[in-house]
């Protein structure tokens, strides 16, 4: 959860954007309801490398803000970021070339990307004090690298770097989907832990301050968000610290309503997805600032499992139903999601939601108000999204037992399928253990450690049609894999 420099400010990112941007974000509450990191995306460096392979930064572009600082040091804006009690994220690509190579605006640069000195740029970017790397593709791309190959290389970096000065750096990859990263993102080059973008990006940079024909023209429609969603959804490596990036969001910028603000908030946060908002933070209006920082919509985001959701219904065309499981038994997340121009009311099937009869809740998150469970009927007015939360009974799950290191008999699927996985790790850190099953999944779960009398639960979704498990043999013993069949 964050804000990324990249939608609103392009190319033209600089030292006082980013410091009136953090400056906003520690002050006008999403602080406090969670967002944290502050991310310096594409335009921070010009591709210049000094004798040593050292990336050079532009001084008038990133200068000194403290006495004693030195002007292109990165490192001070950092410490600026780290002096509000945020975090400081920045920017690079997997190839020689990197975006901008491709500019959005201002001049074409090249060598603005990290091959070559993996080791030397990650360690420099620990250094200076970021805290989170984005790492795009339009270097590898050009150059037809193996994403899953490039990017090992990049976590076994992070990792050298994160040894040597104990700052721990999150990994998002920005792949856009090209090469299925959802098949080798989870646990790519052993890393605990990581985001990884599943499409293009969700719109051209509006850039407000430009007023040029090009940023002038842009506007976001319904269209790039619920094209995101839907290329977002891999909800099989999606578990314990993995997930599927939908791209930032863009909240608030031109075009969006408050309708598709509310859709495009309720579906990143029935998905798990990174919360890393693109907007100018000093543009929001109280509404928009009001969803962003909604605390039963943060608090389906942040569920412990992390999962994203199941569609379970679909009753007309355009108008479905979805379903997260959630770590509190018998809880779970729905979005009804009218793609339609008509309003239309939903009878929600609790059947296929794996509960029990009717439930002893139902709760609107938009305005915090409980709903009538017996009748179970919900409005939903066009082109809107409704989001709720629901308290029941689980029905029973069927159980199976691990045998080594498989589970196996496990019962055929026809949709994605939510399971709990019990485990114990006495290692004392998180271990990372490949997943394979003959229905062709191949994931990484990483489970952190446990108590030697605690038995640990994870949250995954199975996938569709025979799902027998394989763990390579890890510090851990797998234990049980209940199978709620809805």
């Amino acid at each position: 959860m964050g804000w990324n420099s990249w939608n609103s400010f392009a190319n033209i990112v600089n030292s006082q954007i980013v410091q009136e941007q953090a400056k906003d974000l520690a002050s006008n509450g999403m602080k406090e309801a969670g967002y944290e990191y502050v991310v310096i995306d594409e335009g921070w460096w010009l591709g210049e490398r000094d004798a040593s392979g050292n990336i050079v930064v532009n001084p008038k572009q990133w200068p000194a803000i403290q006495p004693g600082q030195k002007d292109g040091d990165m490192a001070n804006i950092a410490a600026y970021i780290h002096s509000l009690g945020l975090k400081a994220g920045i920017y690079t690509d997997a190839g020689r070339d990197g975006c901008s190579m491709y500019p959005d605006s201002g001049p074409k640069l090249l060598n603005t990307g990290s091959e070559g000195h993996y080791e030397q740029d990650f360690l420099q970017f620990s250094k200076w004090g970021f805290d989170y790397v984005k790492v795009d593709w339009c270097g590898g791309d050009k150059e037809r690298r193996s994403g899953a190959v490039q990017y090992a290389q990049i976590a076994r970096a992070i990792q050298h770097a994160e040894k040597i000065t104990g700052r721990k750096l999150y990994f998002s990859i920005c792949e856009w989907g090209s090469q299925n990263p959802w098949f080798w993102g989870p646990g790519v080059g052993g890393i605990e832990s990581a985001i990884w973008r599943t499409g293009g990006d969700i719109i051209p940079p509006i850039v407000e301050s430009l007023h040029d024909p090009e940023h002038d023209k842009r506007v976001i429609t319904a269209e790039n968000v619920l094209r995101s969603f839907d290329a977002g959804l891999h909800p099989e490596a999606q578990h314990t610290g993995y997930y599927n990036d939908l791209d930032m969001m863009v909240m608030g910028m031109r075009g969006m309503t408050d309708s598709l603000d509310r859709v495009h908030m309720g579906l990143w946060a029935i998905s798990s997805a990174p919360l890393m908002v693109g907007s100018d933070l000093t543009r929001l209006s109280p509404a928009t600032l009001s969803l962003l920082t909604n605390r039963e919509a943060l608090a389906i985001h942040n569920d412990a499992f992390g999962l994203q959701p199941i569609k379970i219904d679909e009753p007309t065309p355009g108008v479905q139903i979805w379903v997260k499981p959630m770590a509190v038994a018998g809880r779970r997340a729905i979005a009804i999601l009218n793609r339609t121009g008509a309003s239309t009311e939903v009878k929600l099937p609790w059947n296929k939601m794996g509960l029990k009869g009717t439930p002893k809740s139902l709760r609107d998150v938009w305005n915090g108000q409980n709903v009538e469970t017996a009748n179970g009927t919900v409005s939903v007015s066009a082109h809107d999204l409704a989001l709720m939360i629901v308290d029941g009974d689980d029905e029973s799950p069927l159980e199976y037992s691990a045998a080594g290191d498989s589970i196996t008999g496990i019962k055929a699927m026809r949709r994605p399928t939510f399971a709990r996985l019990q485990y114990t790790n006495n290692s004392g850190h998180v271990v990372v253990v490949p997943v394979r099953s003959t229905s062709g999944l191949f994931t990484a779960l990483a489970l952190p450690p446990t108590s030697r009398s605690e038995i640990g639960t994870i949250g995954l979704i199975l996938p569709r049609g025979t799902a027998d498990l394989s763990f390579e043999r890890q510090p851990v013993a797998i234990r049980t894999l209940d199978v709620y069949g809805w």
